[in-house]
């Protein structure tokens, strides 16, 4: 009796991977869009934009920031996630606060009111979510996740503004 775990398999060789990336590029566009389509139906019940959505998420997530920051770490212009902190200042979801590291360049902090909806808006998207079928693994999930971490790390360099 052997206890040795399977082999690994080997990497695809770069060619190999070129070809089912873009497998994998196929059927992100498609997802994206779909999914920010069903995100901006629920506007109404929120009154929350796709882009709205994506700055009080991202607030929730790391604490206040600065639009330029925001910019960065969403690969989105920093003229529309100023848009967006415009929009959602508006509804009293964000605030500015002073920024001890830099005068010019305010830090956005989630309120609480945007932090009530933004939690409606993620409970809305995870009862969604908990719909997709397939009998996904943990593993399968993570090896997904770490190959869009992959593709996406690729892009760093690409300038957004």
């Amino acid at each position: 009796m052997n206890d040795s775990p399977p082999p690994t398999p080997a990497p695809l060789s770069p060619d190999e991977l070129g070809h089912r990336l873009t497998e994998v590029f196929d059927l992100v566009g498609p997802l994206y869009r779909r999914a920010l389509r069903k995100v901006e139906q629920g506007e109404p019940v929120e009154g929350v934009s796709v882009g709205v959505r994506a700055v009080l998420d991202l607030l929730r997530q790391h604490g206040p920031m600065t639009v330029p920051q925001m910019g960065r770490t969403q690969a989105l212009s920093r003229q529309f996630v100023q848009r967006m902190v415009n929009e959602a200042s508006v509804h009293g979801w964000v605030e500015a606060t002073p920024n001890p590291a830099h005068q010019r360049s305010s830090l956005i902090r989630l309120t609480e009111e945007g932090r009530a909806v933004i939690t409606s808006v993620l409970g809305r998207e995870h009862h969604l979510n908990r719909q997709v079928g397939g009998d996904l693994t943990d593993a399968e999930v993570s090896a997904c996740v770490r190959v869009l971490t992959e593709i996406l790390r690729t892009f760093d360099h690409v300038d957004v503004d």
